[in-house]
């Protein structure tokens, strides 16, 4: 399997922590999903500081934003924000 290393910032894994057990089952399984296929689990893309590329999932009600790191294998996760804003 070619999946990539899923980074996830402090602040993203408290808010997940703080999700109700059924949301938070689904998010966790969306960022199984977003390290296994990064590229494919993109929803839509935005333009982040700096100019770099930020994909963004939507689960449970939420924007899963994360940067693909092609070089290094890895997919950072930077924020999870109600999908609503």
């Amino acid at each position: 399997m070619n999946r990539y290393r899923l980074l996830v910032d402090w602040e993203v894994v408290e808010q997940l922590n703080a999700l109700p057990k059924a949301k938070r089952l689904i998010v966790r399984r969306a960022l199984v999903k977003i390290a296994e296929f990064p590229d494919a689990a993109s929803d839509f893309r935005e333009t982040g500081p700096h100019g770099i590329r930020i994909d963004v999932h939507l689960a449970a009600g939420f924007a899963i934003k994360y940067w693909i790191d092609f070089a290094d294998r890895h997919v950072k996760v930077l924020d999870l924000e109600s999908a609503d804003r």
